[in-house]
C-alpha cells in the first residue's frame, strides 16, 4: 500500500541519523581501575543470584527405603 512505502522510508531515515548520530552517544572507556571494579561488581552480582537461585529451588528428597514389609 501507498502508507507502507512512506513508513519503511520514514524508518530507514532514522535508522540513518541514529547511526550517524551513535559514534558520538558512546560514553568513553573507564579507566583500568573502574573496569576492574565493574567486573568486580558483576561478578559478585551473579554469585548472589546463584545463591538466591540454590536457596529458592527445594532440594529433592532422597527416594524412601523399601522396609521389611517390601521384602516379604
Amino acid at each position: 500500500m501507498y502508507g507502507d512505502d512512506i513508513h519503511l522510508r520514514l524508518h530507514r531515515i532514522r535508522a540513518e541519523r541514529l547511526r550517524h548520530e551513535a559514534p558520538r552517544a558512546r560514553p568513553p572507556h573507564p579507566p583500568h581501575a573502574a573496569r576492574r571494579a565493574l567486573r568486580l561488581r558483576s561478578r559478585l552480582g551473579w554469585t548472589l543470584v546463584e545463591v538466591g537461585l540454590r536457596l529458592a529451588t527445594p532440594r529433592p528428597r532422597p527416594a524412601p527405603r523399601p522396609g521389611l514389609a517390601a521384602r516379604l
